[in-house]
């Protein structure tokens, strides 16, 4: 499943994620921080949803109240749900 995720208060404006039984096949974001958004991507696939949310949920992008890891976590629950 691939569940399309529109991204609030960051640089990145979409997160598309690719699911199959919770384990993340890909993820890819749109805008943002190219480099550092491409190692996140590449360090979550293989990995079970479930355990990538609770390590990323809540990280802060300087003065912002969230981040590109946030908004995946909140995408990954999402995406979860509909599932």
């Amino acid at each position: 499943m691939t569940y399309r995720f529109r991204t609030k208060g960051v640089c990145s404006g979409q997160i598309d994620i690719e699911l199959e039984d919770g384990i993340i096949k890909d993820v890819v974001f749109y805008g943002g921080c190219n480099g550092n958004l491409k190692g996140i991507s590449a360090l979550v696939k293989g990995k079970k949803a479930e355990e990538v949310i609770p390590l990323i949920k809540g990280i802060k992008c300087g003065f912002k109240s969230t981040s590109c890891p946030d908004q995946l976590a909140i995408a990954l629950t999402e995406a979860l749900d509909n599932e």
